[in-house]
């Protein structure tokens, strides 16, 4: 659930709100929740997820002290039960973890899963599909590789320069997003599709909860002398809120509560403070924030 927005310190001569979309959105809730519940459901098999299941170490960490271990790779022979994480994973890759030996229980967040179907469906209307957003990101790696299983014109691109490498000048361009990624670089990208395609169908799959957070933080920013956003370096949702707000305010991006040593003179210089978090950042970090931000006014 949404945090309340808050006024934690009314009466101060310093203000901190805490964001109400901050933390956990539904798909990596329900992705930790049914781990977990796994695990203690199964207490005798063996629960493994390929890959990191969110993008934050301190899940992580959390999830190997119950005996949800992470692979990085998929054995030749494997028992129990291996998880597919929300990010999802390709026919290829699972049809392997099959062939291992596993028990497969797909978390593919929701939003993600549609993301694959819609790329499909222009794939299979031959369009030539055109994916916004991060090659080397695990959602993104999935959604190409479902789509290619139904056409060889599918190519990745997070910015304009990146797809004039391709021919595209009279093809019929069907373009999807990665869930995460910032409603700029997908207007960028179809301002310059306009001019080349011969017909464009735009499928804006940016999920509701990051558009939701990402207008929530930048309205919070244009009043705010900081923002702070909590979360994983590695997690792209977070780091594009970062990216967002930057332009806005003066903001910093950390993982946990320590980090905010490196911000001193900073925070000191701040009379009004806004906390915001990634998708993928649990509640008792932003709580660590928020009672670190407060001792410091004591």
């Amino acid at each position: 659930m949404p945090n309340d927005n808050k006024n934690l310190n009314s009466g101060s001569p310093k203000t901190i709100k805490l964001a109400k979309f901050a933390g956990f959105c539904y798909g990596v809730k329900r992705a930790v929740e049914t781990a977990k519940k796994l695990k203690v459901e199964n207490p005798d098999k063996s629960v493994c997820v390929l890959g990191e299941l969110i993008h934050n170490a301190h899940v992580i960490k959390e999830l190997e002290a119950l005996g949800i271990k992470t692979l990085t790779e998929i054995p030749e022979k494997g028992e129990g039960i291996c998880v597919i994480r929300s990010h999802g994973e390709s026919p290829q890759v699972i049809e392997k973890i099959k062939n291992a030996g596993f028990e497969i229980v797909d978390l593919t967040c929701p939003d993600v899963k549609k993301v694959q179907q819609k790329a499909i469906e222009l794939a299979k209307d031959g369009y030539f599909v055109v994916i916004v957003g991060k090659s080397e990101h695990p959602e993104v790696v999935a959604i190409k590789a479902n789509a290619e299983l139904y056409s060889d014109k599918v190519v990745v691109a997070a910015t304009p320069e990146q797809l004039r490498e391709y021919d595209l000048k009279g093809e019929r361009v069907g373009v999807v997003v990665q869930t995460t990624q910032r409603i700029s670089t997908l207007n960028s990208i179809v301002e310059y599709l306009k001019n080349v395609a011969s017909e464009l169908r735009v499928e804006n799959t940016i999920c509701k909860s990051t558009s939701m957070r990402q207008t929530e933080a930048k309205e919070l920013a244009q009043s705010s002398d900081l923002v702070i956003v909590a979360g994983s370096k590695k997690s792209a949702n977070t780091t594009h809120l970062a990216e967002i707000l930057k332009d806005i305010t003066n903001t910093v991006h950390i993982e946990n509560a320590d980090e905010l040593e490196n911000y001193k003179e900073l925070l000191e210089k701040s009379n009004s403070i806004a906390v915001t978090a990634g998708a993928s950042t649990p509640q008792d970090v932003i709580e660590n924030v928020i009672d670190k931000l407060n001792e410091r006014k004591k």
